[in-house]
């Protein structure tokens, strides 16, 4: 569920993003609301699961009285509600934006999207350190704009002028995420480990350890694409078809990052 509303609530920010890359594309304000209709209904699933864990009783068992009062008197219930209207926010302008054509911005969403995206990286554990949140806020938008900027190109982008013209910016836009993903995260794992001893002996740390493997695979990659694929597709010598399947290939590694991220937030 975790991995499944990050993945959502990435894609909605890389398609409110998209259109600041290439003013030819138009915004897709039906998918912008099915994405953040599910992004809202998969933070609540995320929001009743956790009220079960806290309460000790379990989904199954768990009264409506028992999770009105997580969403009442506890933080993280108190925090899932405010997530929760922002994702709707989202859904209903986006909504009434495809019903009604014309006058409308995705500033609207970016703002929301990304208020809503950081705002449980910024209230967790990292939160108790000197600017804590401010790194884990940074890690957060960082990495759902990375992600799901490429995730909306594969949404959206299909005829080879458009790839030509949105891919390099894309690439250009994706080398100080990828810097502020990798510093926030060893910043915040050296910080929340406390040394590197812990990495290879606890559980949450050989996580993290199998994340920044997965970190450095991306750079990798995406070193080798920026001197192979953009290019390529920069000089309309790759077909639309091709520059979709790289894209995908790509996502579903950072959609592995991103499920190990889950695994830290659960564990943490």
């Amino acid at each position: 569920m975790r991995l499944g509303a990050d993945l959502a609530g990435a894609a909605v920010l890389g398609l409110a993003v998209l259109p600041r890359l290439n003013d030819r594309l138009d915004v897709p304000w039906r998918m912008l609301a099915v994405l953040a209709g599910l992004w809202c209904c998969l933070e609540f699933a995320v929001l009743v699961f956790a009220a079960g864990d806290v309460v000790g009783s379990g989904v199954t068992a768990l009264s409506p009285a028992d999770f009105g009062t997580y969403l009442v008197r506890i933080s993280g219930g108190q925090i899932g509600l405010a997530i929760l209207a922002g994702t709707a926010a989202i859904a209903g302008y986006s909504a009434l934006a495809f019903r009604r054509p014309g006058g409308h911005t995705t500033d609207l969403v970016l703002v929301f999207a990304a208020v809503t995206v950081t705002l449980r990286p910024i209230t967790g554990h990292m939160s108790q350190q000197a600017f804590g949140s401010v790194l884990a806020g940074v890690h957060a938008l960082a990495a759902a704009m990375w992600l799901g900027l490429l995730l909306a190109l594969a949404l959206v982008v299909r005829g080879r002028r458009d790839w030509a013209e949105t891919l390099p910016r894309y690439s250009a836009v994706a080398a100080p995420m990828v810097a502020a993903v990798a510093v926030t995260g060893v910043i915040n794992g050296l910080v929340r480990m406390g040394g590197i001893t812990p990495f290879f002996t606890t559980g949450y740390g050989r996580i993290m350890v199998a994340k920044s493997v997965l970190l450095i695979v991306l750079l990798a990659l995406g070193w080798w694409w920026r001197r192979s694929w953009v290019a390529a597709a920069a000089a309309h010598r790759m077909s639309a078809a091709a520059s979709l399947r790289r894209a995908v290939l790509e996502v579903a590694v950072m959609a592995a990052v991103f499920g190990l991220a889950a695994s830290l937030a659960v564990a943490g």
